[in-house]
């Protein structure tokens, strides 16, 4: 809900980052571990930084590779508050996959008119505030609901924020339209993996320079069954083998490992296996991870022994992807942020 005004001034809230006084007092008067660093805020907003107009309906002029006339279907992009505020090259590349195997991509736009970005409610959840995230689902089920009675299917990236949809929007008293967006309503693996057992997806996939990818599922994505179609769809990449982490939860668990309080806590569960698993991984080795929070706590759990960031599934694809596509890439021009 409030995520947009961290675009206007990211210099301002990135702050906490760089100065370690700043960190201090975000612990005394916010509660946040000092040790832990906070998302950056972005002003390259995925939202506000495409530079391809948007079509009247919400979709875009397609730039795919190869036939350009091929059509598949029109999914929906939910980009969420954390891919469109925080990491915009996440949502960038998803929609540069899905346009690149032919489908028509719409954007999940909020349908009173405002600019504000639709937001799942999840951070209010997470903080007990129902009746904040209620507000928010219903927002979010009036912009979606149009293109679910169209047939589109509704994308999404990050797993705590599209899985709710399928979750905690069917209990909180929205009727039927909340099953039926539930019904439509799938993660990027997810999609690409069932249009892949199809026989519709044709991306032209090209081999990377690492040569194995380690991946961790994110606990919402486990608990979905939706971990075996991002493994899926990461061996579609020509000699890449994907083996996946026999790991916990990484520690984060939304704002938890952010605490204070928690923050010992956290760290220690990311020590049960996650984190001794990556340090152990060779430089040949992409580490993936749909779950922006797990990408967090790998970054800081390995900034003392050789830092490694952790990818999106589909930044992977993206990567694989623009070998042999120049033209599948991110829509924004490159922008300097300031920090």
């Amino acid at each position: 809900r409030y995520a947009h005004w961290g675009a206007r001034l990211p210099w301002l809230f990135n702050l906490r980052n760089t100065m370690p006084s700043a960190a201090a007092l975000s612990e005394k008067w916010f509660g946040f571990a000092a040790q832990r660093s906070l998302p950056s805020w972005r002003s390259d907003t995925f939202l506000g930084g495409l530079m391809h107009p948007i079509n009247a309906d919400g979709s875009f002029e397609p730039q795919v590779c190869g036939d350009a006339t091929k059509n598949l279907g029109e999914v929906v992009l939910f980009a969420d508050t954390f891919s469109n505020s925080f990491e915009p090259e996440v949502a960038h590349d998803a929609l540069a996959v899905l346009e690149a195997a032919g489908y028509t991509v719409h954007l999940a736009l909020p349908s009173d008119g405002s600019r504000r970005p639709l937001c799942c409610g999840r951070t209010f959840l997470a903080t007990g505030l129902v009746d904040q995230a209620k507000v928010e689902a219903r927002r979010t089920l009036a912009a979606l609901m149009p293109h679910v009675e169209r047939g589109a299917t509704i994308v999404g990236l990050e797993p705590s924020c599209l899985l709710s949809m399928r979750d905690e929007f069917l209990v909180m008293g929205l009727g039927a339209a909340a099953e039926r967006l539930a019904s439509s309503a799938l993660l990027i693996e997810e999609f690409l993996a069932r249009e892949h057992r199809a026989g519709r997806l044709h991306l032209a996939l090209s081999p990377l320079p690492e040569k194995r990818a380690l991946i961790h599922g994110h606990c919402h994505q486990k608990a979905f069954d939706a971990l075996a179609p991002a493994i899926e769809v990461l061996k579609l990449i020509p000699n890449l083998q994907v083996d996946a982490l026999d790991s916990s939860c990484c520690g984060m668990a939304g704002a938890f490992g952010y605490e204070a309080a928690h923050y010992d806590v956290s760290m220690k569960m990311a020590e049960l296996s996650l984190l001794p698993a990556i340090r152990n991984a060779g430089p040949d080795t992409l580490i993936v991870a749909d779950g922006t929070s797990c990408r967090h706590q790998i970054a800081d759990g390995t900034r003392d022994t050789g830092r490694r960031e952790a990818m999106h599934v589909v930044r992977v694809l993206a990567r694989s992807l623009a070998a042999s596509c120049p033209t599948a890439g991110p829509r924004s021009a490159p922008r300097a942020t300031r920090m």
